[in-house]
């Protein structure tokens, strides 16, 4: 049976492990964005010895890139962006101790298994509600690749961001068993 809870970040092991497929949440605290031009930049400077532009440990990551904010806003439309672009990227991240990720869409079996692997979690947000969700985002900040413009890697400071739980560290995947319901009904 899901849940509905508030989260204070960071999200640690013990509380990305508890939290199961169709779990509402809401997270209050540091979250960073990253889309598949900032991932492909961090990968690749892993493997050139160099430092993440953020501690990824216990950190949660929203795919999104926003539109330009207006006047007395920290932001622009904040909608998520499809998560399977990040898919290549994403099982590193998460055995350097990622704990989530926020996005739209469904992931590769790859992913999901070092969501498990991890005890880490993959949350939805809902696609097309940009401008409802950048009400939650209090602050903004560029902190890697300002040249990426849209796509440079951002840390935002969020205040009760609505998220729902869709794969947990169990295997639980919500875009799997929602289907099966509905086709039992």
């Amino acid at each position: 049976m899901s849940k509905e809870m508030k989260l204070q970040l960071p999200l640690t092991k013990d509380i990305s492990s508890s939290l199961r497929a169709g779990d509402y949440v809401y997270l209050t605290g540091t979250i960073y964005v990253a889309r598949d031009a900032a991932h492909k930049r961090m990968i690749e400077g892993l493997a050139e010895g160099k430092d993440l532009p953020f501690d990824v440990k216990d950190a949660v990551i929203y795919y999104m890139g926003p539109s330009p904010a207006r006047e007395g806003r920290p932001i622009g439309s904040a909608g998520p962006t499809t998560a399977t672009r990040m898919d290549r990227y994403a099982p590193t991240l998460l055995d350097m101790g990622l704990s989530g990720m926020i996005g739209k869409g469904k992931r590769s079996p790859e992913v999901l298994d070092a969501v498990c692997r991890n005890k880490a979690v993959y949350f939805a947000a809902v696609g097309g509600a940009g401008a409802l969700l950048s009400q939650r985002i209090k602050k903004s900040d560029v902190i890697a690749y300002d040249d990426l413009g849209a796509e440079a890697v951002r840390r935002l400071e969020v205040e009760d961001f609505p998220v729902i739980v869709v794969a947990d560290c169990e295997g639980n995947n919500l875009y799997v068993t929602a289907v099966e319901e509905y086709r039992r009904a």
